[in-house]
């Protein structure tokens, strides 16, 4: 959804990169790029304003001019202020002090929210609560039917004593849910409402009787973030009609500009808490302000991708497989294990969205787009066709055993053999860097394994070159060494001309194809 504007930030930003000092003009000229981006990203235009005047006022202040990388100041201001206009602070859910806490869903027809109903119940589910889904859109088609299937696939209970479809009193619904939450020790109460095309007198008044009628601890109003500015004018309508403590963006993985998610909060002053970002019952979680302005400039966001992991790996799995990586060279890591990782990351979710998570993914973000996620797919069908001794022991696969496991798998036989060599080039590498080697091809480096021993290692093989004796010539090649020294920066870096001549180590080129 923020890729345009992520594109035009980023370009923003390069354009001052390598600038010792910033003058008025360059700090007009970025916030005359950034002003652009925004309004393209249909940015509500007081959002814009507000925005542009906070990072010019503290561009041009001491925090720019005194500092030794004034481009690295200004994205860093401009990220704190993007993080501001997202809502500051990531807002939790309150929960009441006697059960059942009662959550209420409002917001217009088409913007999903039965659905969303489906994901915040799995989600509260996952976080130890104990949710009822209560059916209270009684007007639109199939609306009751539909929230009891997103139920069922949530693993939910579900409070659907009417058939919907015109008939039956969701106030009524709303109300009974309550005791009937009580009766059965549900902790959460979720009501779906029924919405309409438009903001008219009839939604607000059944929402606002519903509200009266249950209390709710949290008033959530559900926009869909594709629709633009029209979501601001929505919110702030039903904001002044009904009220609400919260917003939830849904549909985020859309290809829309982006603007509401980064007006809403600013122009209502209600933070959005939670952002739907996929079709599947997973894809919900809540909204982090800090997390997202990252994303948008490009900075990655490692610690949702930390989070899903810890989510989904369990820590005495990992220590086993990176002891069995660490020990004999992996050799004790098999196909299986591989096979076993690769469905756990498949669980972590797409690998696009994943690899998206990284920082600096935003400059192959073409490459990313256009990964076939059916690769996972192939790669597990031809894993599976081999016997267990081939996966223990791929060494022992031949061209006939490589004919028929092509054969069982429906490939050809070249990706059977590509398969093997990439896993044996990859096991290579990973063992070597489990036991502390560093990466492969490459000398020790701080954090990244390669000690002390090794780079006496690499120090005694380098002994060829002697200092020379004559005094003259030791003096000119001192003179060399420390100029190259000097060209390759204050850590001793290489030089611009041994940087021009690197090539990647025999092991990385397999894998750049």
């Amino acid at each position: 959804m923020f890729d345009t504007l992520s594109d035009r930030l980023s370009a923003t930003f390069k354009n001052l990169r390598g600038k010792g000092r910033l003058s008025e003009a360059d700090i007009d000229a970025t916030a005359r790029e950034i002003r652009i981006a925004l309004l393209e990203a249909d940015v509500a235009l007081p959002v814009v304003r507000a925005f542009i005047k906070q990072v010019k006022e503290r561009a041009s202040g001491i925090e720019v001019s005194q500092a030794l990388n004034p481009a690295q100041q200004v994205i860093k201001i401009v990220n704190e202020e993007l993080i501001g206009i997202l809502g500051g602070e990531t807002r939790r859910l309150r929960f009441a002090k006697t059960a059942p806490t009662v959550i209420m869903l409002a917001g217009l027809q088409g913007a999903g929210k039965t659905t969303l109903a489906g994901k915040l119940g799995k989600w509260l589910k996952g976080q130890g609560h104990s949710p009822l889904l209560v059916a209270c859109d009684l007007q639109r088609p199939n609306a009751v039917n539909q929230l009891s299937v997103v139920a069922e696939r949530a693993g939910v209970a579900v409070y659907a004593p009417e058939p919907g479809n015109g008939v039956g009193d969701p106030v009524k619904v709303a109300q009974d849910s309550i005791e009937y939450a009580r009766s059965k020790q549900y902790d959460v109460v979720v009501v779906d409402t029924a919405g309409r095309l438009g903001i008219d007198q009839e939604l607000m008044q059944q929402a606002a009787d519903i509200r009266d009628a249950v209390s709710p601890d949290e008033v959530l109003f559900v926009v869909d973030a594709m629709i633009g500015q029209d979501a601001v004018n929505t919110a702030e309508a039903f904001r002044d009609g009904v009220g609400f403590d919260g917003v939830v963006l849904s549909k985020l993985d859309g290809d829309a500009r982006g603007g509401a998610a980064l007006s809403i909060a600013h122009v209502t002053g209600k933070q959005i808490m939670f952002a739907s970002n996929g079709e599947k019952l997973e894809d919900f979680d809540a909204f982090h302000p800090d997390r997202m302005a990252s994303r948008i400039l490009d900075m990655g966001d490692l610690l949702t991708l930390i989070e899903q992991a810890e989510k989904t790996f369990s820590q005495a799995e990992a220590e086993k497989m990176a002891s069995k990586l660490a020990s004999s060279k992996g050799k004790d890591f098999t196909l299986d294990d591989f096979l076993a990782q690769m469905e756990q990351v498949r669980k972590m979710g797409s690998i696009s969205k994943l690899l998206g998570m990284l920082p600096g993914m935003g400059q192959i973000k073409d490459q990313i787009n256009n990964i076939d996620e059916r690769d996972v797919d192939r790669t597990a069908a031809i894993i599976k066709s081999m016997t267990p001794g081939e996966r223990h022991d791929p060494t022992i696969i031949n061209g006939s055993r490589r004919a028929r496991i092509a054969k069982g798998s429906g490939v050809e036989v070249s990706a059977v053999k590509n398969l093997v060599e990439r896993f044996f080039d990859a096991r290579k590498m990973m063992s070597r860097m489990a036991q502390g080697g560093g990466m492969p091809g490459m000398p020790g480096m701080p954090g990244m394994g390669g000690g002390p021993g090794r780079q006496k290692k690499q120090v005694k093989q380098g002994k060829g070159k002697r200092k020379s004796g004559n005094p003259m010539k030791r003096k000119a090649e001192e003179a060399a060494a420390a100029e190259r020294k000097a060209q390759g920066g204050a850590l001793g870096l290489p030089s611009a001309e041994e940087q021009k001549n690197f090539e990647l180590p025999d092991e990385f080129k397999k894998f750049m194809g």
